[in-house]
C-alpha cells in the first residue's frame, strides 16, 4: 500500500502541474487531493506495520515465557 500512497502522490504532483500550466483551477484542486489520499495511505501502511512489529514482538515474548516455563 506504501507504493500506492507514492504513486497517488506522483500522479497528483502531475495533476497539479499540468492544472498550472493550463489553468486549470479543477485539474490542479485534483491533483492535491491525489497527493493528500496518497499521503493519508502511506501513513495507514506505515501504521500497519508498526502494529504487525508489535505484534510480532509480543508474540515472541510471549513464546519466550512458555519456553521458560517448559524448563
Amino acid at each position: 500500500m506504501a507504493f500506492e500512497g507514492k504513486a497517488d502522490q506522483l500522479k497528483g504532483d502531475a495533476k497539479e502541474a499540468l492544472g498550472n500550466v493550463a489553468d486549470n483551477e479543477q485539474l490542479q484542486n485534483e491533483g492535491k487531493a491525489d497527493q493528500l489520499l496518497g499521503g493519508a495511505k502511506e501513513k495507514l501502511a506505515e501504521a500497519g506495520d508498526a502494529i504487525k512489529d508489535k505484534a510480532n514482538e509480543v508474540a515472541a515474548k510471549v513464546e519466550d515465557k512458555a519456553d521458560e516455563a517448559d524448563r
